[in-house]
């Protein structure tokens, strides 16, 4: 199915809208299925249109031979890092992130999971990545369930009956993943989980459909704190801790820490002693094998993208890797006084980015959720340059500006369908060196963050003509 097929395929879906009790129908079943199966942000409901994501499985495979080459460079270009401080210096690690590198955690992938964050045009043109989550990347479970609560909705019930309609389920490859680590670290039988973030967090509820999962699949866990973390006699335990089913213990052992909580807000947090909190001594000594470990922060830095596509760099990579990284991977740089390349010229870096304001954006090196993100073609002039004094001040990066995807959908205002245009992003899930599934974000501004506010997720699909047999 090619791009003219899809665009048919979604006005079809549209049209099924029209009909007023199927889209009453569809807008009930959304928003009374996401309250029974706890699909918030917050308070927010993760999917406010009634349409999920359409891929050609050309488009796919595309997303997947990009995405599977780019991490491969990434992963040769994490074991470098590791190996080289001058390199790594580039990166800007923070003397705290330095000294967490040195524990071998017990697995050979940096970030053994991941999620490439990515725009690919409806027609399949043009496919750009803007961002690499190597350390803590959400929405498996929240794609996966809303993709079981899409299934069912009336209007894709209908829209079955014409199109084969396939789900790109994750949470099986999450699963695998960490116990692939679990064996790898040396580790026998199931392994006692804890699923470690910071409390009242508005992604609470997808640790709920984890731990659910986990127990369905014969594997306990916790949802805890890292302040609810303790080591004693080379036993990490969460002395408080949620569990999916009531127990009586006041402590719950933990083999695996399934981490969620960023390293950078674990140093901020605990500070000079963050070195010797209970989550760090117990990863030191390897009494725990922890998904992601520490050393995804070799790749999670933005700046790794300038380390991709620094022409200095690229006899690391194999000849198809280099081929991916062009097409996909936007010109970045860490913003430092001094001179550069861009597209094989000599340039000024400061100079060249405050005269190209235009198609450029300045984002900081290590922060998440949008924060920090100056748009260069929607600040003007004066504000840019602050943005620029400032970036040179603090670890930033300085990156090209993309071609953005758009898509229309169909969302329920006051009573009736209004079908608006969307910007749309396609991230990737990556387990190991494979990409299985992909988050889908929509957004009416250009900062595509459903964490910024104003956002929504939708499920993807893989569509084909003609109903399954």
């Amino acid at each position: 199915m090619g791009a003219f097929m899809l665009e048919h395929a979604i006005a079809d879906y549209h049209a099924l809208l029209e009909d007023e009790g199927v889209a009453r129908a569809t807008w009930e079943a959304l928003t009374e299925g996401q309250r029974e199966r706890q699909l918030f942000f917050g308070a927010r409901p993760l999917a406010t249109v009634m349409r999920p994501r359409f891929l050609t499985r050309q488009q796919y495979e595309l997303l997947q031979r990009g995405v599977e080459l780019v991490v491969a460079a990434l992963q040769r270009l994490g074991d470098t890092l590791l190996a080289d401080v001058t390199l790594r210096s580039r990166i800007a690690l923070t003397p705290q992130e330095e000294a967490l590198l040195a524990r071998d955690p017990g697995y050979p992938q940096h970030s053994a999971h991941s999620r490439m964050d990515t725009f690919l045009t409806l027609d399949g043109a043009s496919l750009q990545f803007v961002e690499y989550n190597g350390e803590s990347p959400a929405a498996i479970a929240y794609e996966d369930v809303l993709s079981e609560l899409f299934s069912s909705l009336p209007a894709m019930q209908q829209f079955a009956r014409r199109y084969t309609v396939t789900p790109l389920p994750a949470r099986h490859r999450l699963l695998a993943v960490l116990l692939d680590a679990w064996n790898q670290f040396g580790g026998s039988g199931s392994p006692r989980i804890a699923i470690l973030d910071w409390s009242g967090l508005p992604t609470h509820s997808e640790f709920v459909l984890f731990q659910r999962y986990f127990r369905d699949h014969g594997i306990e866990a916790a949802i805890c704190t890292p302040d609810d973390l303790a080591y004693r006699d080379g036993r990490l335990v969460a002395t408080r801790f949620e569990t999916a089913d009531p127990t009586a213990a006041s402590e719950f052992p933990i083999d695996l820490v399934y981490k969620r909580v960023l390293t950078s807000e674990l140093l901020v947090r605990y500070g000079d002693a963050a070195l010797d909190h209970p989550l760090m001594r117990a990863y030191a000594d390897g009494a725990i094998c922890m998904v992601n470990s520490f050393r995804a922060k070799l790749l999670h830095k933005k700046a790794i993208f300038a380390l991709l596509t620094d022409d200095a760099l690229h006899d690391l990579f194999t000849p198809d890797e280099r081929a991916a990284i062009a097409a996909h991977v936007p010109w970045t740089r860490m913003v430092r006084p001094g001179s550069t390349t861009y597209q094989g010229a000599p340039i000024d870096l400061v100079a060249f980015a405050r005269a190209e304001r235009e198609r450029l954006v300045i984002k900081p090196n290590d922060e998440y959720g949008g924060k920090g993100v100056i748009i260069g073609w929607e600040t003007p002039p004066d504000e840019w340059d602050r943005a620029l004094g400032d970036a040179l001040r603090s670890p930033s990066i300085v990156q090209e500006r993309v071609t953005i995807a758009y898509e229309e959908y169909p969302a329920m205002v006051d009573g009736t369908v209004q079908i608006g245009r969307r910007l749309v992003d396609s991230d990737p899930f990556v387990f190991g060196g494979d990409v299985h599934g992909c988050l889908c974000r929509l957004s009416t501004v250009t900062l595509l963050n459903v964490t910024a506010g104003g956002g929504s997720t939708t499920p993807v699909f893989l569509v084909e003509r003609g109903a399954a047999p």
